[in-house]
């Protein structure tokens, strides 16, 4: 018996019946989440970015809102998805590492917990189709995949592209060929990454065009601009010609080449933004669909000024990322939200607008946000929390940041380990002022062990399996 399922089916029949007055006179949106990876906040035009060309993007502002203070739960990949699909900080779920490396890797006896009700899953409860093209990295194994956690379809890869064995580190962990799948069945091994983007994309597409009599959740996970960078050739025009005869003549995979085709890598995600937004509207769901755009955390070879910080920090670099969302005549076009908002909260605002209800045996860290994007009300988050791996390392409440230990820059020596900024004046975390606001460090200080008293009493376990084994090709 899926217990999972009746406690879903029993939240939805209870709490749901609010949201169904709410709504009645609306109809369920379709939602639509692409998201990249290890994509800066100054990677978009839109938001300051003159190193990258994003018109698709930057039109899809125009149309919509830009939300400034968007946080991931995690500064890696593994953490940041699993706090999207269930709306907990990645630590109170034991998802906030690998089994013994900072994300799952190929063969990992460990994933997300199939008791774990998934945003997919909340809306299957609905009734909405879902399906998910792109880079999944919640475990491998089969008692993982998205087809056991909600998802009607899943194309794409198991986790990063780069854990393949021309990884820079393959000596050491042996990683087996990198497997595409279709559903649960590989299809292919060590596809060109190249193309991912582009064939991501059109199977994101089909998936509209085959929903559009009926309600959909697509949720689009491009592997890219993770390294290595690629980017298909239609997108490498402008690249020097020296670095296109060193990548067509690469043996293995040359990292720092690929390193410089980071503005074309931007270009082909911003055309298939446009290709979904394209879709969207020549099937008439334009104005039936919310799209929200963002990246899972920093970036690695990206930008993320004004802000301090890149992937894996818990500076706002590493968390904070662009974010963009548009439904059209539900949110304002062309207006800018700073109010602090996280991926956690899409799970419980998503299930609001669809009519149906969240899990009610277990807590949830997300909030709903629909009242902050519709009509601008101040965010619901009395804090938010930083963690790097399973260590708590920073708080935000209003506009304090106080780090319990700050993360070393680049080239700096003998920083403090704690500090404080205003983040309101101070966004790139530069100006110290943990002396002159004791008060403020004390009350922060006091709702870390608050929180951390109330996670140790209230967390829940990872998914574990016996005997891992890499995908492969099955052979009959």
């Amino acid at each position: 018996m899926n217990w999972k399922r009746i406690t879903l089916i029993i939240a939805t029949s209870l709490s749901g019946l609010w949201t169904q007055i709410v709504l009645a006179e609306a109809a369920k949106p379709n939602f639509v989440i692409i998201y990249t990876d290890d994509q800066g906040y100054a990677d978009l035009g839109c938001f300051g970015g003159t190193h990258v060309e994003t018109p698709h993007l930057d039109r899809m502002a125009e149309q919509g809102a830009r939300l400034t203070s968007f946080y991931m739960g995690g500064p890696l990949c593994t953490p940041s998805r699993a706090a999207l699909m269930t709306g907990s900080y990645p630590k109170r779920i034991n998802l906030a590492t690998g089994d013994d490396f900072p994300v799952l890797l190929a063969g990992d006896r460990k994933g997300l917990n199939p008791e774990e009700v998934t945003i997919a899953e909340v809306l299957q409860s609905a009734g909405y189709a879902t399906g998910i093209f792109g880079k999944w990295h919640l475990g491998d194994q089969p008692e993982f995949l998205p087809t056991r956690q909600g998802f009607d379809e899943f194309f794409g890869i198991p986790y990063s592209h780069d854990i393949h064995p021309h990884h820079r580190q393959q000596a050491k962990y042996q990683f087996p060929p990198l497997p595409l799948l279709d559903g649960e069945e590989v299809v292919e091994l060590d596809p060109d990454a190249d193309y991912l983007t582009k064939r991501i994309t059109a199977r994101a597409v089909e998936f509209i065009e085959a929903n559009r009599d009926k309600q959909f959740f697509l949720y689009i996970p491009h592997p890219i601009p993770h390294r290595p960078l690629h980017a298909s050739p239609p997108f490498m025009h402008d690249a020097p010609d020296h670095v296109k005869a060193k990548l067509e003549n690469e043996q293995g995979v040359d990292y720092e080449t690929r390193d410089t085709i980071y503005r074309q890598a931007i270009r082909e995600i911003d055309w298939s933004v446009g290709q979904i937004l394209e879709a969207l509207k020549s099937q008439g769901l334009d104005e039936d669909t919310l799209v929200i755009f963002t990246s899972d955390n920093g970036p690695v070879i990206g930008r993320a000024n004004p802000l301090s910080g890149k992937k894996g920090s818990t500076l706002e670099g590493g968390l904070r990322v662009p974010t963009l969302i548009r439904w059209s005549g539900k949110i304002t076009a062309g207006t800018v939200n700073d109010e602090l908002m996280t991926a956690m909260d899409l799970l419980p605002t998503f299930a609001r607008l669809a009519g149906t209800g969240i899990p009610s045996d277990r807590t949830l860290d997300g909030k709903d946000i629909w009242p902050v994007l519709a009509n601008g009300a101040d965010s619901p988050h009395e804090e938010f929390f930083y963690f790097r791996e399973d260590e708590l390392r920073a708080i935000r409440s209003g506009n304090w940041k106080l780090h319990l230990a700050l993360p070393q820059r680049r080239g700096a020596t003998n920083l403090p380990q704690s500090a404080l900024f205003n983040l309101e004046s101070d966004m790139g975390e530069k100006n110290n002022v943990f002396a002159e606001n004791p008060a403020v460090v004390m009350a922060l200080r006091a709702r870390v062990r608050a929180f951390e008293e109330a996670l140790r009493s209230n967390s829940r376990s990872a998914g574990w399996v016996e005997e891992p084994k890499p995908l492969t090709i099955k052979v009959n």
